[in-house]
């Protein structure tokens, strides 16, 4: 698909997963035959019997023999628990050296049958102090059909996210809107629209001399990965995991 403004790097070849990255994560985890539980917020990780007693925001503790955390390096500082104490000095440094971009998502989606008429299926923009990246996520994954409406996604900048990171999100969605229409002026009123703020966006700085993960603990394991332990992108996830992985399966 023609994307434009796009800096490539020579010999590299991007791909794009149709039903989105998620399914790319969904179809390891079918694999894996795990159990997967979502929309558990973790609050406080401690010691108990010699097994990790995790808290979360809604229901009961639960145990477990092995803990991996993944999220953005700044939420592990915010846990509460043993971990506080758990993590030591030189550790702590390291995890609050790491760094992130902040930035807003907008979605703007249609009713099907509905026609953007631009010649590209995705833009990065340089001249505007709010939008950076545009696409037509339906062109983008090759999926263009009669029945379902086109969607189009838009990225701001990095120096907007940070100056409107506290801002009221509708008062954002109609600035980011404002700057868009002067941007593609052809584009259709959406049938409906959705604004995502991103506070740990992409990692800018990742936590120093660490190769993928960190060990915080290791009878019970206790390890921290994720992309701001390597690199932000798809290929940096890939890498902590696989160290993630190697390390756990040391201790099994």
């Amino acid at each position: 698909a023609p994307i434009e403004g796009m800096v490539v790097k020579e010999g590299s070849c991007n791909y794009v997963a149709p039903q989105g990255m998620s399914s790319v994560v969904k179809y390891y985890l079918k694999q894996s035959g795990a159990d997967v539980f979502y929309e558990q917020h973790v609050t406080c990780i401690s010691l108990r019997d010699g097994k990790w007693e995790v808290s979360r925001k809604m229901g009961p503790p639960e145990q477990f023999d092995v803990v991996v955390l993944t999220m953005p390096v700044p939420q592990i500082l915010q846990l509460q628990g043993d971990i506080v104490n758990i993590i030591n000095e030189s550790q702590k440094q390291q995890l609050e050296s790491a760094s992130y971009s902040s930035r807003y998502a907008l979605g703007l989606f249609y009713e099907a049958g509905t026609q953007i008429d631009v010649p590209w299926a995705a833009q990065y923009i340089t001249d505007n102090p709010c939008i950076r990246f545009i696409s037509i996520d339906n062109k983008k994954r090759n999926i263009e059909t009669p029945e379902i409406g086109p969607s189009v996604v838009v990225h701001t900048t990095v120096m907007f996210g940070s100056e409107h990171l506290d801002s009221d999100p509708a008062e954002v969605q109609q600035l980011i809107l404002n700057h868009l229409e002067r941007i593609v002026p052809s584009l259709p009123k959406p049938a409906s629209i959705k604004c995502q703020k991103w506070r740990y966006s992409q990692v800018t700085k990742a936590v120093p001399n660490c190769l993928g993960q960190m060990i915080l603990h290791t009878q019970p394991l206790l390890i921290c990965g994720g992309d701001g332990f390597t690199f932000s992108n798809f290929s940096g996830c890939i890498d902590s995991a696989m160290s993630l992985a190697e390390a756990v399966k040391s201790h099994l």
